[in-house]
């Protein structure tokens, strides 16, 4: 390989290296913050096993809480998850004990109003998949698709590799592998 096909190999792999940094969960500036934090999102769940199963063991979120709250007859079982950030974005699972027996059909629907959409991203989204589609009660809607998002600026996309599907409870996930800058960010 001669000195200008490397350098540009080098440069192309710096690039995507660069953009891949970029894409990790990061924190905002101290000049940039508001007085308001998301701190997580609750699911109430018809089996917080089952649901451990996706969001744990499939996904790879972290467990950081798992209790019993309440006495009974309101007996309520809490699980909070993180991906890459210890305070804010955290996924809650809360099971009711006392309703568990009387829990509506899962419904597989597309997200309405009053639904939710998880955007899940993984870089390691071929492997997360493996481990999905083995998941009980998880369906999936095709496979993984390229979307182009237009960029903040308007000047450009943002590529995306896209993967539909809900969660054994019937929540809406985009599992997600960012290919280029995401929204919100400077390229």
């Amino acid at each position: 390989m001669t000195a200008r096909p490397r350098t540009l190999v080098l440069a192309v792999s710096l690039m995507a290296a660069l953009t891949a940094a970029r894409a990790a969960a990061q924190p905002v500036p101290e000049s940039e913050r508001i007085p308001v934090d998301v701190r997580r999102t609750t699911l109430v769940v018809r089996d917080i096993d089952r649901s451990l199963v996706f969001w744990r063991d499939a996904l790879g979120l972290k467990v950081v809480y798992d209790r019993m709250l309440f006495e009974p007859p309101n007996q309520t079982r809490l699980v909070l998850l993180r991906a890459n950030d210890e305070f804010i974005g955290l996924i809650g699972l809360m099971e009711r004990q006392a309703t568990k027996a009387t829990a509506p059909p899962v419904a597989y629907e597309r997200a309405s109003y009053g639904n939710v959409i998880f955007v899940i991203n993984a870089k390691d989204q071929e492997q997360r998949l493996e481990k999905v589609r083995k998941v009980p009660g998880v369906k999936l809607q095709g496979e993984p698709q390229r979307i182009e998002y237009p960029s903040p600026d308007g000047k450009g996309t943002i590529p995306v590799m896209v993967t539909y599907l809900w969660d054994p409870d019937g929540y809406f996930v985009e599992l997600n592998k960012l290919l280029g800058t995401p929204a919100g960010k400077l390229p």
